[in-house]
């Protein structure tokens, strides 16, 4: 009986489930987080004090140096600036968008698409044809498109309860749309903002002309979804009207920018890394609260709680804000060419790029048995109601890092109103709530310290 019971401990201990050291551990962390964090106050001053951080920006320099500044006063072993070479696009003047309807002209709200061309100063005028996948524009052909707006009105699924799926399933038409459109003639394209309510809040994103060459680009723009609505309806009506708009964005040379880095080293294994990251990088019309400041913040978090718990790693934390996540993924690429580079190894990364909303578990990509192991923590969780634990999809920014074994995890927040802020002007700090901030924190905490503590298979 004494060897059943010792190889019982044995296995509970291998599987990562020292159940009283554990659940203590997780306590400390989610009330050190909820009542001792800066976590709430670093995003004030993020969106508040730097605001919109778009790559290449005044904004995004402010951004690299004072997430810089806030990670030197924790203590931490090491904070250091990588650089990585970023895209540099303006948006100009406020866009302006008509429907022209025999007498009638109705403003509706628009926004150019990151990476879309101007307008002539002029703007745009031009019939509209509506179109619903990038397959219909195969079917109309250049006859019914050439000369055209072509209007992309596929709404975000609204049955799907992960929202990302919906998401997922739309995105095409924002990013390869207007390459599409512009091989059979048309003259710009408008598309449906990807958003699951209705509002006057354009969404904007990024976008592409794939293979064509520039006297082949057309303007992009979106549309807020009261606005496709309305435009659906008057076309229902009267398939004849033409739409005007106008937009001044500019695409400029790459410049230089910085991944921000910081982290602890490991007591045990220094040479293991242990990634906790978000992007820095924001959108334009807003100050990115959202997506990503949220993620970074709670990144920055993670340090904190084990500086503050007295906590002292196995192997190597380090928090990585990575640069240009939102219109073109340089500052992740950057990050695992470095690695490769200088011969690190990876054992796990965590990334949280889904809003500031409650967390409700995470997406991993591993293989099955450290899926199980991953699994024997539940209980652990469960006072916290994280429930979810999935295989699946992680994170842009991670994506890219390999090693010889890497387990990658993706926070995932509740996710039912991210979309009604992202990439749009109300993704601001009024729509944080401080205890879901600093939950989402704790969660990603207490990961990263049971990968530490028991390792991967």
């Amino acid at each position: 009986m004494k060897k059943v019971l010792i190889g019982c401990l044995l296995l509970l201990t291998s599987s990562g489930f020292s159940q009283s050291n554990d659940e203590q551990m997780l306590q400390s962390i989610y009330k050190t987080a909820l009542t001792n964090s800066q976590c709430y106050s670093w995003l004030d001053d993020l969106s508040n004090k730097v605001g919109q951080r778009l790559s290449g920006s005044e904004g995004a320099q402010k951004g690299v140096l004072y997430t810089k500044q806030q990670l030197e006063t924790l203590g931490l072993d090491r904070v250091f600036l990588q650089e990585v070479m970023v895209p540099k696009w303006e948006r100009g003047e406020k866009e302006i968008a008509y429907i022209i309807d025999a007498k009638d002209k109705i403003k509706v709200p628009i926004c150019a698409l990151g990476g879309s061309i101007a307008t002539t100063k002029s703007g745009i005028t031009a019939e509209v044809i509506e179109v619903h996948s990038l397959k219909e524009l195969e079917t109309l052909g250049e006859a019914n498109i050439k000369g055209k707006i072509v209007f992309f009105n596929r709404p975000m699924e609204p049955d799907n309860i992960d929202t990302f799926l919906s998401y997922s399933r739309c995105g095409d038409q924002r990013y390869a749309g207007a390459a599409e459109a512009a091989k059979y003639g048309a003259v710009a394209t408008i598309v449906r903002s990807l958003n699951l309510r209705l509002d006057d809040f354009p969404h904007t994103g990024a976008m592409s002309y794939g293979n064509l060459s520039k006297s082949q680009y057309i303007p992009a723009a979106a549309i807020s979804t009261n606005g496709a609505e309305l435009l659906r309806k008057k076309l229902k009506e009267n398939p004849k009207l033409t739409f005007f708009f106008k937009q001044s964005c500019q695409q400029f040379e790459d410049v230089l920018s910085y991944n921000v880095m910081g982290e602890i080293k490991g007591s045990v294994h220094p040479e293991k890394i242990m990634v906790v990251s978000g992007h820095l990088d924001s959108w334009d019309l807003a100050d990115g609260s959202h997506d990503d400041g949220a993620g970074c913040v709670q990144s920055m978090a993670v340090l904190e709680l084990f500086k503050n718990l007295h906590y002292q790693p196995k192997n190597t934390i380090r928090v990585v804000l990575y640069m240009n996540e939102e219109n073109g993924g340089r500052g992740g690429k950057q990050y695992e060419a470095e690695s490769k580079r200088n011969q690190e190894n990876h054992i796990f990364a965590v990334e949280s790029d889904a809003g500031g909303f409650s967390p409700r578990g995470f997406s991993l990509e591993c293989d099955d048995a450290n899926f199980a192991k991953v699994k024997s923590w539940v209980p652990l969780f469960e006072p916290y109601l994280i429930h979810l634990f999935v295989k699946g999809y992680t994170g842009a920014d991670i994506h890219p890092l390999t090693s010889e074994k890497i387990v990658k995890a993706g926070l995932r927040p509740d996710s039912q109103r991210y979309f009604d802020h992202h990439h749009a002007a109300n993704d601001t700090f009024e729509a944080i709530n401080k205890r879901e901030l600093e939950l989402g924190a704790a969660t990603m905490a207490s990961l990263v310290y049971l990968f530490d503590q028991y390792g991967i298979d």
